[in-house]
Formats: C-alpha cells, sequence, structure tokens
C-alpha cells in the first residue's frame, strides 16, 4: 500500500487525511496531541510537534513514505519541505519556503522581480524612518500566518504597542511595518507542476476589518469580471515565479483598489487555510485540489478536470452566541444547502483575538442564480 506523511491534525489538516484515505494512501500523521480530529482519523498517529523536524525525518526514515504533504499551514509547510528534501521527494525548495513564508524575504523578492510594492520596513522596535511613512500601515510578525498580531495603525503613538506585539508572536523576533493597501480583499487558489501554474479559483474574502482583519467567510465565485480575472492573473503568475513556487498547492491575498489596481497582500506556498482549498475549491469548481496536492507530492502531475459543475460556496465563522444562533436558523431554513457544520469551541468564548480562537464554522453550497 502506498504511505503519504501528513504534518498536522487539526479539522483543516483533516480533509487531507481522509482525501489521502479516499486515494488509497496509509496516512502517517505527525502532530502535538491535543485531541485533534486527526489523532483519530489517521491510519498511523505520532504524537510529536510540527517543529520537531529532525525527530519526524528519522521515523519518515523508518516508514518509508510516497509522499510528505500538508495545507494551510506556513509552520507545517516548512516542515513539509524539510522531510521531503530528506527523504529526496518531491517538493519546493528551501529557498522557496523561505520566501514564501517569511514576509519580509516575500516584499523584497517582489520589489526585485519588479511587482508593486508597498514601501516596507523590518524591526522589532520603533525606528526613525517609520515616522516618514503616510498613515495607515499595517504591522504585523514576518513569519506568521491566521491573523496573528496584525493591526492597522491610524497613529504614530500606535506604533510601540502594535510591534511590541507582532515581534512577542513572531518565531524570529521580527515586525514587518508596510504602507496600508486600500480596497477589497480576495485570494487566488493555484496548483503548479514544474513550474506551471494553474489558477483553480478567487475567493471573495470577508472580515473584521481594522486593526485586527480576522477572517469572518470566504466565498467562491468572487463575483470579479473576466477582465479583471485576467488582470489579477497577470500579476499573481510572476508572483509565483518571484517566490520560486513550482510545485503544489499556493494561496495568493490581494487587494484589488478603489482604482482597479492589483496589489499583493501575500503568498503561501501552500493551500489556503479556513477549508478555501479542502471544501470551497472542489465546492464551487469541481476541481480535486486536495487530490492534485496528493499526486504533485508524489511527483505525478495533477488532473486538472472539474468532476462537477460550478456551483457558490461560502464559508462563515462563529465569533459569538448569536453567530451560532444564525448557523442553527440557517439550517432550520436551508437544510438542503448545509454542507458542513465544525465541532464548537467555546473555550475562547468573548475572546476571539485571531482565526486559531473562532468558534467554530459552517460551509454552504447552492447553484449558482
Amino acid at each position: 500500500m502506498k504511505k503519504i506523511v501528513i504534518i498536522g491534525a487539526n479539522d483543516f489538516q483533516n480533509q487531507l487525511i481522509l482525501k489521502a484515505k479516499e486515494m488509497g494512501f496509509e496516512t502517517h500523521v505527525f502532530a502535538w496531541q491535543d485531541g485533534s480530529i486527526g489523532e483519530r482519523t489517521a491510519d498511523h498517529f505520532y504524537p510529536v510537534s510540527i517543529v520537531e523536524i529532525d525527530e519526524i525525518l528519522e521515523k519518515c526514515r523508518e516508514i518509508k513514505p510516497d509522499a510528505v504533504a500538508t495545507i494551510a499551514s506556513d509552520l507545517a509547510n516548512i516542515t513539509v519541505s524539510k522531510v521531503a528534501a530528506g527523504l529526496g521527494l518531491p517538493g519546493n525548495t528551501p529557498e522557496c519556503i523561505e520566501l514564501s513564508t517569511n514576509k519580509y524575504a516575500m516584499r523584497s523578492a517582489f520589489l526585485k522581480a519588479g511587482l508593486p510594492t508597498p514601501k516596507f520596513y523590518k524591526v522589532d522596535r520603533v525606528i526613525p524612518e517609520l515616522m516618514e511613512m503616510e498613515l495607515p500601515v499595517i504591522v504585523k510578525p514576518t513569519d506568521r500566518s491566521g491573523s496573528r498580531a496584525i493591526t492597522k495603525i491610524t497613529s504614530y503613538d500606535q506604533l510601540e504597542e502594535a510591534i511590541k506585539e507582532a515581534v512577542e508572536q513572531s518565531f524570529e523576533k521580527k515586525a514587518i511595518v508596510e504602507e496600508y493597501i486600500e480596497g477589497d480583499e480576495y485570494s487566488y487558489e493555484t496548483i503548479s507542476y514544474h513550474g506551471t501554474h494553474t489558477n483553480l479559483a478567487v475567493t471573495k474574502k470577508y472580515t473584521t476589518g481594522a486593526p485586527h482583519f480576522i477572517e469572518t467567510g470566504h466565498v467562491q465565485p468572487s463575483g470579479l469580471s473576466e477582465e479583471m480575472l485576467e488582470k489579477v492573473r497577470s500579476v499573481m503568475y510572476p508572483a509565483l515565479d518571484a517566490l520560486k513556487i513550482t510545485d503544489g498547492a499556493s494561496h495568493g491575498e490581494f487587494r484589488i483598489t478603489p482604482e482597479g489596481e492589483v496589489r499583493i497582500i501575500e503568498i503561501g506556498s501552500r493551500m489556503g487555510g479556513d477549508c478555501i482549498g479542502s471544501d470551497l475549491v472542489p465546492l464551487s469548481t469541481g476541481y480535486d485540489f486536495m487530490e492534485m496536492i496528493v499526486d504533485v507530492a508524489c511527483g505525478k502531475a495533477p488532473k486538472i478536470v472539474p468532476k462537477t459543475g460550478p456551483k457558490e460556496a461560502r464559508i462563515r465563522f462563529l465569533f459569538t452566541m448569536d453567530d451560532v444562533e444564525e448557523m442553527k436558523q440557517y439550517e432550520k431554513k436551508h437544510p438542503e444547502e448545509i454542507y458542513r457544520i465544525s465541532e464548537l469551541d467555546l473555550s475562547h468564548l468573548g475572546h476571539v483575538s485571531d482565526s486559531s480562537t473562532r468558534l467554530g464554522y459552517y460551509i454552504t453550497v447552492k447553484e449558482l442564480s
């Protein structure tokens, strides 16, 4: 039987575990043991933190997997790259992983490639140059995802506290301060194989807005015109090349300014979180995104053929008990549109600070109107 190693066991990673099993793989899952659902659905679970790369690699040499994969996690993506390289399995280069998981390195790569890039600085404290930046600006850790410690600054006296918080959340203890880009936010879901990119979907994003921009939901299709989608493509594909992304999934976030310009926020060399790639893409387009990820991780060309017709797919996140009640009412009125409801975690009720502390979510799907 073919074997696949999956890094991570949370609810988002569980969709990859189930897909790999459906494809006939024996699943070997590594993650910190905290009761996540993947601990129960994996064929073999190893209670090892995803940052313990050497320990995971040593065990993988015993397992002898055909592929190593993950979705929706920059931290897990770093481990996948290093483990795959250690085993001689397909994957993006270490340089690609550095460029696509460190926001300062990413911005620098975009600037070098001549792509539209806001002014930015890497700091661990307030420096004089920041006082010359036009407000508002965004402060965030250089190397974290999931809306952690992201703050929109509208006054210079807010900088010190925002930088302190971002540095505390950063693995390398650095923050990036960059010009704020106005406009609606979207994401670009892509599969790459041997340097050829294929866009599968564009997602419209909804957030809490300033100051922290925690995602409240996503919907596909995005509603953008074909003309605008072509404009987005002309920016995003060169950006993928600038980050040296050649194989696997990528998730690129961008804004469209009031003037109609496409401005890149950031790009990850992995599938988007929030069930965007694992659920919304196949539901809205018919493309089996996760099957493609497994195939590419095995060194096989992805099968880019829709299995079903297009639909509208949407995910809504729960922040309060009012949101939970609204979900129950929606389920009562439109039971045929409910695709999945997550387990509820009320431990952060009243204290949602980033995407990892939301209470849960529900996914709906319906025919296009």
